[in-house]
Protein backbone atom coordinates (compact mmCIF):
# COMPACT_ATOMS: atom_id res chain seq x y z
CA UNK A 1 0.00 0.00 0.00
CA UNK A 2 1.33 3.43 -0.85
CA UNK A 3 1.34 6.54 1.27
CA UNK A 4 -1.98 7.53 -0.22
CA UNK A 5 -4.88 5.15 -0.44
CA UNK A 6 -5.25 3.87 -4.00
CA UNK A 7 -8.79 5.22 -3.98
CA UNK A 8 -10.17 8.18 -2.07
CA UNK A 9 -12.18 6.47 0.67
CA UNK A 10 -14.68 4.22 -1.22
CA UNK A 11 -15.38 6.58 -4.10
CA UNK A 12 -15.85 5.78 -7.80
CA UNK A 13 -13.08 4.51 -10.07
CA UNK A 14 -11.85 7.95 -11.09
CA UNK A 15 -10.78 8.63 -7.51
CA UNK A 16 -8.02 6.03 -7.97
CA UNK A 17 -4.76 7.96 -7.75
CA UNK A 18 -3.63 6.92 -11.25
CA UNK A 19 -6.95 8.14 -12.68
CA UNK A 20 -6.48 11.39 -10.79
CA UNK A 21 -3.04 11.70 -12.37
CA UNK A 22 -4.53 11.25 -15.85
CA UNK A 23 -7.24 13.85 -15.20
CA UNK A 24 -4.59 16.32 -14.06
CA UNK A 25 -2.52 15.63 -17.18
CA UNK A 26 -5.53 16.28 -19.43
CA UNK A 27 -6.27 19.58 -17.67
CA UNK A 28 -2.66 20.63 -18.14
CA UNK A 29 -2.67 19.67 -21.83
CA UNK A 30 -5.78 21.75 -22.47
CA UNK A 31 -4.41 24.89 -20.81
CA UNK A 32 -0.94 24.61 -22.39
CA UNK A 33 -1.78 26.62 -25.51
CA UNK A 34 -2.04 29.79 -23.46
CA UNK A 35 1.75 29.69 -23.27
CA UNK A 36 3.11 27.46 -26.00
CA UNK A 37 0.93 28.56 -28.92
CA UNK A 38 1.35 32.26 -28.14
CA UNK A 39 4.26 32.76 -30.53
CA UNK A 40 1.98 31.81 -33.47
CA UNK A 41 -0.27 34.82 -32.81
CA UNK A 42 2.41 37.52 -32.46
CA UNK A 43 3.07 38.20 -36.16
CA UNK A 44 -0.61 38.11 -37.26
CA UNK A 45 -1.60 40.50 -34.47
CA UNK A 46 1.21 42.86 -35.38
CA UNK A 47 0.25 42.70 -39.06
CA UNK A 48 -3.35 43.59 -38.20
CA UNK A 49 -2.82 46.34 -35.63
CA UNK A 50 0.81 47.48 -36.09
CA UNK A 51 1.36 47.49 -32.32
CA UNK A 52 4.98 46.35 -32.56
CA UNK A 53 6.23 42.91 -31.56
CA UNK A 54 7.85 44.20 -28.36
CA UNK A 55 4.50 45.64 -27.19
CA UNK A 56 2.69 42.43 -28.04
CA UNK A 57 5.33 40.33 -26.27
CA UNK A 58 4.73 42.40 -23.14
CA UNK A 59 1.37 40.65 -22.95
CA UNK A 60 3.25 37.33 -22.76
CA UNK A 61 5.34 38.62 -19.85
CA UNK A 62 2.19 39.85 -18.08
CA UNK A 63 0.64 36.42 -18.57
CA UNK A 64 3.67 34.59 -17.13
CA UNK A 65 3.93 36.96 -14.16
CA UNK A 66 0.24 36.63 -13.32
CA UNK A 67 0.29 32.86 -13.83
CA UNK A 68 3.24 32.34 -11.52
CA UNK A 69 2.86 34.98 -8.83
CA UNK A 70 -0.72 34.00 -7.99
CA UNK A 71 0.03 30.27 -7.74
CA UNK A 72 0.92 30.48 -4.00
CA UNK A 73 -2.56 31.89 -3.33
CA UNK A 74 -4.15 29.27 -5.55
CA UNK A 75 -2.06 26.57 -3.86
CA UNK A 76 -3.30 27.75 -0.46
CA UNK A 77 -6.88 27.50 -1.75
CA UNK A 78 -6.17 23.95 -2.97
CA UNK A 79 -4.72 22.93 0.42
CA UNK A 80 -7.79 24.38 2.14
CA UNK A 81 -10.72 23.60 -0.21
CA UNK A 82 -9.44 20.89 -2.55
CA UNK A 83 -8.63 20.96 -6.26
CA UNK A 84 -12.10 21.03 -7.82
CA UNK A 85 -13.21 24.68 -7.28
CA UNK A 86 -9.78 26.11 -8.12
CA UNK A 87 -9.56 24.28 -11.46
CA UNK A 88 -13.18 25.18 -12.28
CA UNK A 89 -12.46 28.89 -11.87
CA UNK A 90 -9.23 28.45 -13.80
CA UNK A 91 -11.16 26.85 -16.69
CA UNK A 92 -13.52 29.81 -16.94
CA UNK A 93 -10.64 32.29 -16.92
CA UNK A 94 -8.62 30.32 -19.48
CA UNK A 95 -11.51 30.22 -21.93
CA UNK A 96 -12.57 33.81 -21.33
CA UNK A 97 -9.07 35.17 -21.94
CA UNK A 98 -8.79 33.81 -25.48
CA UNK A 99 -12.32 34.92 -26.29
CA UNK A 100 -11.34 38.44 -25.19
CA UNK A 101 -8.17 38.19 -27.30
CA UNK A 102 -10.34 37.56 -30.34
CA UNK A 103 -12.05 40.92 -29.76
CA UNK A 104 -9.04 42.93 -28.55
CA UNK A 105 -8.51 46.09 -30.59
CA UNK A 106 -6.23 47.91 -28.14
CA UNK A 107 -3.12 46.97 -26.20
CA UNK A 108 -4.73 47.63 -22.78
CA UNK A 109 -7.47 45.15 -23.67
CA UNK A 110 -4.84 42.61 -24.72
CA UNK A 111 -2.95 43.14 -21.45
CA UNK A 112 -6.14 42.76 -19.37
CA UNK A 113 -6.86 39.49 -21.16
CA UNK A 114 -3.33 38.34 -20.32
CA UNK A 115 -4.01 38.87 -16.61
CA UNK A 116 -7.16 36.73 -16.87
CA UNK A 117 -5.23 34.08 -18.80
CA UNK A 118 -2.55 34.04 -16.11
CA UNK A 119 -5.12 33.52 -13.38
CA UNK A 120 -6.64 30.63 -15.33
CA UNK A 121 -3.40 28.90 -16.27
CA UNK A 122 -1.95 29.32 -12.77
CA UNK A 123 -5.05 27.89 -11.15
CA UNK A 124 -4.96 24.79 -13.35
CA UNK A 125 -1.17 24.32 -13.28
CA UNK A 126 -0.62 24.87 -9.56
CA UNK A 127 -3.57 22.68 -8.60
CA UNK A 128 -2.69 19.71 -10.79
CA UNK A 129 1.00 19.65 -9.81
CA UNK A 130 0.22 20.09 -6.10
CA UNK A 131 -2.42 17.37 -6.25
CA UNK A 132 0.04 14.97 -7.92
CA UNK A 133 2.66 15.60 -5.21
CA UNK A 134 0.09 14.69 -2.55
CA UNK A 135 -1.22 11.57 -4.31
CA UNK A 136 2.31 10.25 -5.00
CA UNK A 137 4.72 11.00 -2.12
CA UNK A 138 6.50 7.77 -3.04
CA UNK A 139 7.01 8.77 -6.71
CA UNK A 140 7.06 12.55 -6.63
CA UNK A 141 9.45 13.04 -9.53
CA UNK A 142 7.52 10.74 -11.84
CA UNK A 143 4.08 12.08 -10.83
CA UNK A 144 5.07 15.73 -11.11
CA UNK A 145 6.81 14.92 -14.38
CA UNK A 146 3.80 13.20 -15.92
CA UNK A 147 1.52 16.04 -14.81
CA UNK A 148 3.86 18.69 -16.15
CA UNK A 149 4.23 16.63 -19.35
CA UNK A 150 0.63 17.45 -20.11
CA UNK A 151 1.52 21.11 -20.08
CA UNK A 152 4.68 20.59 -22.10
CA UNK A 153 3.36 18.19 -24.74
CA UNK A 154 -0.30 19.16 -24.81
CA UNK A 155 0.26 21.98 -27.27
CA UNK A 156 1.99 19.57 -29.66
CA UNK A 157 -1.41 18.12 -30.55
CA UNK A 158 -2.98 21.49 -31.35
CA UNK A 159 -0.11 23.68 -32.60
CA UNK A 160 -0.56 22.55 -36.22
CA UNK A 161 -4.40 22.96 -36.22
CA UNK A 162 -3.98 26.39 -34.60
CA UNK A 163 -1.39 27.45 -37.17
CA UNK A 164 -3.60 26.21 -40.02
CA UNK A 165 -6.70 27.92 -38.62
CA UNK A 166 -4.83 31.22 -38.27
CA UNK A 167 -3.82 30.99 -41.95
CA UNK A 168 -7.27 29.90 -43.10
CA UNK A 169 -9.65 31.87 -40.88
CA UNK A 170 -7.57 34.53 -39.13
CA UNK A 171 -6.15 34.74 -35.64
CA UNK A 172 -9.37 36.22 -34.15
CA UNK A 173 -11.48 33.20 -35.10
CA UNK A 174 -8.72 30.88 -33.84
CA UNK A 175 -8.59 32.60 -30.45
CA UNK A 176 -12.38 32.37 -30.10
CA UNK A 177 -12.75 28.73 -31.21
CA UNK A 178 -9.94 27.30 -29.10
CA UNK A 179 -10.81 29.51 -26.13
CA UNK A 180 -14.31 28.01 -25.96
CA UNK A 181 -13.06 24.47 -26.63
CA UNK A 182 -10.35 24.55 -23.98
CA UNK A 183 -12.39 26.32 -21.31
CA UNK A 184 -15.40 23.98 -21.54
CA UNK A 185 -13.21 20.86 -21.60
CA UNK A 186 -11.20 21.85 -18.50
CA UNK A 187 -14.40 22.77 -16.65
CA UNK A 188 -15.82 19.30 -17.26
CA UNK A 189 -12.63 17.63 -16.04
CA UNK A 190 -12.51 19.81 -12.92
CA UNK A 191 -15.48 17.97 -11.43
CA UNK A 192 -13.53 14.69 -11.51
CA UNK A 193 -10.70 15.95 -9.29
CA UNK A 194 -10.64 14.96 -5.62
CA UNK A 195 -8.33 15.64 -2.68
CA UNK A 196 -6.32 12.66 -1.34
CA UNK A 197 -6.17 11.50 2.27
CA UNK A 198 -2.50 11.39 3.35
CA UNK A 199 -0.91 8.48 5.18
CA UNK A 200 2.70 7.94 6.30
CA UNK A 201 5.13 6.44 3.79
CA UNK A 202 8.61 4.96 4.04
CA UNK A 203 10.91 6.77 1.61
CA UNK A 204 13.85 5.23 -0.22
CA UNK A 205 17.07 5.59 1.73
CA UNK A 206 18.85 7.20 -1.22
CA UNK A 207 16.42 10.10 -1.23
CA UNK A 208 16.82 13.04 1.12
CA UNK A 209 13.29 13.58 2.41
CA UNK A 210 12.14 15.81 5.24
CA UNK A 211 10.10 14.42 8.13
CA UNK A 212 8.84 17.92 8.95
CA UNK A 213 6.01 19.76 7.18
CA UNK A 214 6.98 23.41 6.68
CA UNK A 215 4.36 26.08 6.06
CA UNK A 216 5.13 28.54 3.23
CA UNK A 217 6.10 31.14 5.84
CA UNK A 218 8.53 28.76 7.51
CA UNK A 219 9.90 27.59 4.18
CA UNK A 220 10.90 31.04 2.89
CA UNK A 221 12.97 31.59 6.06
CA UNK A 222 15.26 28.71 5.11
CA UNK A 223 18.36 29.71 3.05
CA UNK A 224 18.16 26.46 1.08
CA UNK A 225 14.82 27.57 -0.34
CA UNK A 226 16.43 30.62 -1.93
CA UNK A 227 19.22 28.52 -3.43
CA UNK A 228 16.55 26.32 -5.04
CA UNK A 229 14.68 29.45 -6.13
CA UNK A 230 17.77 31.02 -7.74
CA UNK A 231 18.49 27.81 -9.66
CA UNK A 232 14.89 27.74 -10.90
CA UNK A 233 15.11 31.34 -12.12
CA UNK A 234 18.42 30.75 -13.90
CA UNK A 235 17.29 27.68 -15.82
CA UNK A 236 13.75 28.90 -16.54
CA UNK A 237 15.06 32.10 -18.10
CA UNK A 238 16.72 30.33 -21.01
CA UNK A 239 13.69 28.17 -21.72
CA UNK A 240 11.23 31.05 -21.54
CA UNK A 241 13.39 33.04 -23.91
CA UNK A 242 13.22 30.17 -26.39
CA UNK A 243 9.47 29.73 -25.89
CA UNK A 244 8.65 33.38 -26.49
CA UNK A 245 11.36 34.29 -29.01
CA UNK A 246 11.82 31.20 -31.15
CA UNK A 247 9.51 32.67 -33.79
CA UNK A 248 11.35 36.01 -34.05
CA UNK A 249 14.72 34.19 -34.00
CA UNK A 250 13.74 31.95 -36.93
CA UNK A 251 12.36 34.99 -38.77
CA UNK A 252 15.53 37.05 -38.20
CA UNK A 253 17.66 34.19 -39.47
CA UNK A 254 15.45 33.87 -42.56
CA UNK A 255 14.49 30.23 -42.02
CA UNK A 256 10.98 30.44 -40.49
CA UNK A 257 9.09 29.63 -43.72
CA UNK A 258 11.49 27.12 -45.25
CA UNK A 259 9.38 24.06 -46.22
CA UNK A 260 10.38 20.89 -44.36
CA UNK A 261 9.03 17.45 -45.27
CA UNK A 262 8.58 14.80 -42.56
CA UNK A 263 6.71 11.52 -43.09
CA UNK A 264 5.29 12.82 -46.35
CA UNK A 265 3.93 16.05 -44.83
CA UNK A 266 5.42 19.42 -45.78
CA UNK A 267 5.28 22.17 -43.17
CA UNK A 268 7.02 25.52 -42.57
CA UNK A 269 10.17 25.08 -40.49
CA UNK A 270 8.84 27.12 -37.55
CA UNK A 271 5.55 25.18 -37.33
CA UNK A 272 7.32 21.81 -37.47
CA UNK A 273 9.95 22.93 -34.95
CA UNK A 274 7.30 24.04 -32.46
CA UNK A 275 5.52 20.69 -32.72
CA UNK A 276 8.76 18.76 -32.13
CA UNK A 277 9.80 21.10 -29.31
CA UNK A 278 6.54 20.59 -27.45
CA UNK A 279 6.90 16.80 -27.72
CA UNK A 280 10.44 17.01 -26.31
CA UNK A 281 9.28 19.44 -23.63
CA UNK A 282 6.64 16.97 -22.49
CA UNK A 283 8.69 13.78 -22.85
CA UNK A 284 11.55 15.02 -20.67
CA UNK A 285 9.37 15.78 -17.64
CA UNK A 286 8.35 12.26 -16.60
CA UNK A 287 11.66 10.83 -17.84
CA UNK A 288 13.83 13.16 -15.77
CA UNK A 289 11.40 12.99 -12.86
CA UNK A 290 11.75 9.20 -12.87
CA UNK A 291 15.53 9.47 -13.16
CA UNK A 292 15.66 11.93 -10.25
CA UNK A 293 13.65 9.46 -8.14
CA UNK A 294 16.45 6.95 -8.80
CA UNK A 295 19.73 8.90 -8.77
CA UNK A 296 18.74 11.95 -6.73
CA UNK A 297 17.44 15.42 -7.56
CA UNK A 298 20.73 17.32 -7.53
CA UNK A 299 22.59 14.74 -9.63
CA UNK A 300 19.91 14.97 -12.28
CA UNK A 301 19.90 18.76 -12.14
CA UNK A 302 23.66 18.86 -12.69
CA UNK A 303 23.54 16.68 -15.80
CA UNK A 304 20.49 18.31 -17.38
CA UNK A 305 21.31 21.96 -16.67
CA UNK A 306 24.80 21.65 -18.12
CA UNK A 307 23.24 19.93 -21.14
CA UNK A 308 20.87 22.84 -21.66
CA UNK A 309 23.71 25.34 -21.52
CA UNK A 310 25.57 23.40 -24.22
CA UNK A 311 22.40 23.23 -26.35
CA UNK A 312 22.01 27.02 -26.14
CA UNK A 313 25.60 27.47 -27.26
CA UNK A 314 25.00 25.00 -30.08
CA UNK A 315 21.98 26.97 -31.26
CA UNK A 316 24.06 30.14 -31.26
CA UNK A 317 26.84 28.55 -33.30
CA UNK A 318 24.93 26.38 -35.77
CA UNK A 319 21.26 27.49 -35.60
CA UNK A 320 21.25 29.38 -38.90
CA UNK A 321 21.22 25.98 -40.60
CA UNK A 322 17.57 24.80 -40.82
CA UNK A 323 18.31 21.22 -39.67
CA UNK A 324 20.62 22.37 -36.88
CA UNK A 325 17.96 24.86 -35.80
CA UNK A 326 15.42 22.07 -35.39
CA UNK A 327 17.87 19.82 -33.53
CA UNK A 328 19.17 22.40 -31.06
CA UNK A 329 15.72 23.90 -30.47
CA UNK A 330 14.51 20.39 -29.59
CA UNK A 331 17.49 19.90 -27.25
CA UNK A 332 16.83 23.22 -25.50
CA UNK A 333 13.25 22.18 -24.79
CA UNK A 334 14.36 18.66 -23.85
CA UNK A 335 16.82 19.91 -21.24
CA UNK A 336 14.60 22.76 -20.05
CA UNK A 337 11.25 21.07 -19.57
CA UNK A 338 12.41 18.84 -16.70
CA UNK A 339 12.59 21.76 -14.28
CA UNK A 340 8.81 21.52 -13.95
CA UNK A 341 9.09 18.01 -12.54
CA UNK A 342 12.31 18.17 -10.52
CA UNK A 343 11.71 21.48 -8.74
CA UNK A 344 8.22 20.62 -7.39
CA UNK A 345 9.58 17.23 -6.30
CA UNK A 346 12.65 18.64 -4.55
CA UNK A 347 10.41 21.24 -2.86
CA UNK A 348 8.11 18.56 -1.43
CA UNK A 349 11.08 16.36 -0.48
CA UNK A 350 12.66 19.25 1.42
CA UNK A 351 9.63 20.90 3.00
CA UNK A 352 7.05 18.11 3.38
CA UNK A 353 3.74 16.99 1.84
CA UNK A 354 1.12 18.69 3.99
CA UNK A 355 1.51 22.12 2.37
CA UNK A 356 2.88 20.78 -0.93
CA UNK A 357 0.52 22.76 -3.17
CA UNK A 358 1.16 26.16 -1.60
CA UNK A 359 4.89 25.49 -1.14
CA UNK A 360 5.34 24.36 -4.74
CA UNK A 361 3.29 27.38 -5.79
CA UNK A 362 5.59 29.70 -3.89
CA UNK A 363 8.60 28.15 -5.62
CA UNK A 364 6.81 28.36 -8.98
CA UNK A 365 6.92 32.17 -8.76
CA UNK A 366 10.53 31.75 -9.90
CA UNK A 367 9.11 31.23 -13.38
CA UNK A 368 7.53 34.68 -13.13
CA UNK A 369 10.81 36.18 -12.02
CA UNK A 370 12.50 34.51 -14.99
CA UNK A 371 9.83 35.93 -17.29
CA UNK A 372 11.14 39.41 -16.47
CA UNK A 373 14.22 38.44 -18.47
CA UNK A 374 12.21 37.82 -21.66
CA UNK A 375 12.05 41.55 -22.59
CA UNK A 376 15.73 41.81 -21.61
CA UNK A 377 16.42 39.21 -24.27
CA UNK A 378 14.89 41.53 -26.88
CA UNK A 379 17.12 44.36 -25.66
CA UNK A 380 20.23 42.15 -25.76
CA UNK A 381 19.36 40.96 -29.27
CA UNK A 382 19.02 44.56 -30.45
CA UNK A 383 22.43 45.53 -29.08
CA UNK A 384 24.55 42.39 -29.27
CA UNK A 385 22.49 40.12 -31.52
CA UNK A 386 21.00 36.79 -30.57
CA UNK A 387 24.51 35.53 -29.72
CA UNK A 388 24.57 37.74 -26.62
CA UNK A 389 21.27 36.25 -25.50
CA UNK A 390 22.43 32.67 -25.97
CA UNK A 391 25.75 33.22 -24.19
CA UNK A 392 24.09 34.89 -21.19
CA UNK A 393 21.46 32.14 -20.91
CA UNK A 394 24.07 29.38 -21.26
CA UNK A 395 26.35 30.81 -18.59
CA UNK A 396 23.65 31.12 -15.92
CA UNK A 397 22.22 27.69 -16.77
CA UNK A 398 25.55 25.90 -16.47
CA UNK A 399 26.26 27.81 -13.24
CA UNK A 400 22.91 26.56 -11.87
CA UNK A 401 23.87 22.96 -12.65
CA UNK A 402 27.21 23.25 -10.89
CA UNK A 403 25.66 24.96 -7.86
CA UNK A 404 22.99 22.24 -7.59
CA UNK A 405 25.65 19.58 -7.20
CA UNK A 406 28.16 21.37 -4.99
CA UNK A 407 26.10 23.95 -3.04
CA UNK A 408 22.46 22.88 -2.94
CA UNK A 409 23.00 19.18 -2.17
CA UNK A 410 25.05 19.67 1.04
CA UNK A 411 22.80 22.51 2.22
CA UNK A 412 19.66 20.43 1.76
CA UNK A 413 21.22 17.42 3.49
CA UNK A 414 22.11 19.53 6.54
CA UNK A 415 18.57 20.95 6.76
CA UNK A 416 16.94 17.53 6.52
CA UNK A 417 19.30 15.99 9.08
CA UNK A 418 18.67 18.92 11.41
CA UNK A 419 14.89 18.63 11.00
CA UNK A 420 15.11 14.89 11.65
CA UNK A 421 17.00 15.49 14.90
CA UNK A 422 14.53 18.14 16.01
CA UNK A 423 11.62 15.86 15.15
CA UNK A 424 13.15 13.02 17.19
CA UNK A 425 13.81 15.32 20.13
CA UNK A 426 10.25 16.67 20.02
CA UNK A 427 8.85 13.14 19.86
CA UNK A 428 10.98 12.10 22.81
CA UNK A 429 9.92 15.16 24.83
CA UNK A 430 6.26 14.51 24.00
CA UNK A 431 6.58 10.85 24.98
CA UNK A 432 8.28 11.75 28.25
CA UNK A 433 5.67 14.35 29.15
CA UNK A 434 2.86 11.98 28.20
CA UNK A 435 4.40 9.21 30.32
CA UNK A 436 4.79 11.54 33.27
CA UNK A 437 1.20 12.65 32.88
CA UNK A 438 -0.06 9.09 32.82
CA UNK A 439 2.04 8.20 35.86
CA UNK A 440 0.63 11.17 37.74
CA UNK A 441 -2.89 10.24 36.73
CA UNK A 442 -2.44 6.66 37.92
CA UNK A 443 -0.79 7.77 41.19
CA UNK A 444 -1.89 11.37 41.89
CA UNK A 445 -0.51 11.34 45.45
CA UNK A 446 2.97 10.66 44.13
CA UNK A 447 3.37 7.61 46.35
Amino acid sequence: MSAISQRSESGPFWTNRWCQLVVGMLCMALVANLQYAWTLFVAPMNARHQWGEASIQLAFSIFILTETWLVPVEGWLVDKFGPRPVVAVGAVCAGLSWVLNSYATTLPMLYASSVIAGIGAGGVYGTCVGNALKWFPDRRGLAAGLTAAGFGAGAAVTVIPIANMITRSGYEHTFFFFGILQGVSILALAFLLVKPSPRPVAMAARRMVSRVDYTPGQMVKQPVFWVIYAAFVAVAAGGLMATAQIGPIAKDWGIARIPMTVFGATLPLLTLTLAIDNICNGFTRPLCGFISDKIGRENTMFLIFVGEGLALLGMMQFGSNPYAFMVFAALIFLFWGEIFSIFPAICADTFGSKYAASNAGTLYTAKGTAALLVPVASVLSATGGWSAVFVAAAVITIAAGISAKFILAPMRQRLIEQSAEESSENSATLAASTGAGLQHWSNPSGE
